[in-house]
């Protein structure tokens, strides 16, 4: 793709969301008060080290866990292009009363490139098997956003025997059984596809778009982030970090992970999580409307939906303490206490 080209589609995608109106009030609004998250330290990572876990093909995995080993697990698992430390204000807020273990997907954040390259959603699926094999506790509750969410339907697909033990509830953020990108993402591969091209190539598109981004002015990935993915009331500091973690990505998790993703339909899976399951959205998720949410919920054979007001596309980031609130009072529900006390909700 020309340079020309990629300064047009980038110019288009910012064109949009002024239109909208949705660049204008989130910098407006920044600009007005002040950053509560400023000094948050987002990539602090949890004390225990409980890595490296091998993958189904050798692949190690970081993984980390904070509290007392005693106490209900939750397991969180990270979107797409990012790491476990989007779980930051769970693990910080929570680890008092809940065993939180976070890991990072193969060839994101701390753990290693995959292994033979392989970066299909099943393949993250293995990662989330592997990891709950490693820390052995039972029950669990995951948590997962976004493309982890998926890779829980994923792992639903091959190991379904999982969401009978040790897995006893989940919570899907952000996400759907299906059409995951057709949101910010999937406009723009639709623009970059050529008739008679692969969603290979679309995907090397949108990472050519990603790297020409990043590559400008500091603030022109900034204010695409604010429209795409958060709602109106986001931490500049939040959107930043979320920038960085994306721009730290490798080149094969936009081109083979994305590319996997956009092919993805895994609403035949949902059938085989039989157990609680809770689908929390933001209301000003742009990435995942609530539409899609709503669908998912729906097809859950113990689904429920909960809408998390103002908040976009990481709503555990943007309302993190409403967030923890909805989460502490569902996982009291699927995880019994820790014996010898009572935890309430």
């Amino acid at each position: 793709m020309s340079r020309k080209r990629t300064a047009l589609v980038t110019a288009g995608i910012a064109a949009g969301a002024v239109a909208g109106g949705v660049i204008g009030r989130t910098v407006l609004n920044a600009r007005r008060r002040a950053d509560p998250e400023a000094d948050e330290h987002l990539s602090e990572l949890p004390p225990e080290d409980l890595g490296p876990v091998r993958s189904f093909d050798g692949t190690e995995l970081a993984v980390r866990a904070a509290g007392d080993p005693s106490n209900p697990t939750i397991v969180f698992v990270h979107g797409f292009s990012l790491d476990m430390t989007t779980w930051h204000y769970q693990w910080t807020g929570l680890s008092d009363r809940f065993r939180c273990v976070l890991f990072d997907f193969r060839s994101h954040g701390r753990s290693a490139r995959a292994a033979g390259g392989d970066l299909s959603p099943l393949a993250f699926g293995h990662d989330l098997a592997a990891v709950l094999a490693a820390v052995g506790a039972k029950p669990v509750l995951l948590v997962g956003h976004s493309m982890g969410a998926m890779s829980m339907l994923a792992m639903a697909e091959t190991q379904p025997e999982l969401f009978v033990d040790p897995v006893a509830g989940v919570v899907f953020v952000g996400s759907a059984a299906s059409d995951l990108v057709r949101g910010a993402f999937g406009s723009v591969t639709e623009l970059l596809r050529p008739r008679l091209g692969s969603l290979r190539q679309a995907a090397g598109r949108v990472n050519k778009l990603r790297r020409y981004v990043l590559s400008s002015p500091a603030d022109v990935a900034h204010l695409i982030a604010r429209a795409t993915q958060f709602g109106p009331d986001a931490s500049p500091h939040l959107v930043r970090y979320v920038v960085g973690l994306a721009a730290r990505a490798p080149s094969e998790v936009w081109t083979d992970g994305l590319a996997g993703l956009m092919e993805l339909d895994l609403r035949h899976a949902v059938q085989h999580i039989a157990v609680p399951a809770m689908v929390l959205v933001g209301e000003q998720d742009r990435m995942t409307p609530p539409s899609s949410s709503v669908a998912l919920a729906g097809e859950l054979p113990k689904g429920r939906l909960e809408v998390i007001p103002r908040a976009g596309h990481f709503p555990m980031m943007e309302a993190h303490e409403e967030f923890n609130r909805r989460l502490v009072s569902f996982a009291v529900e699927v995880l019994p206490p820790r014996r010898g006390r009572r935890t309430s909700a």
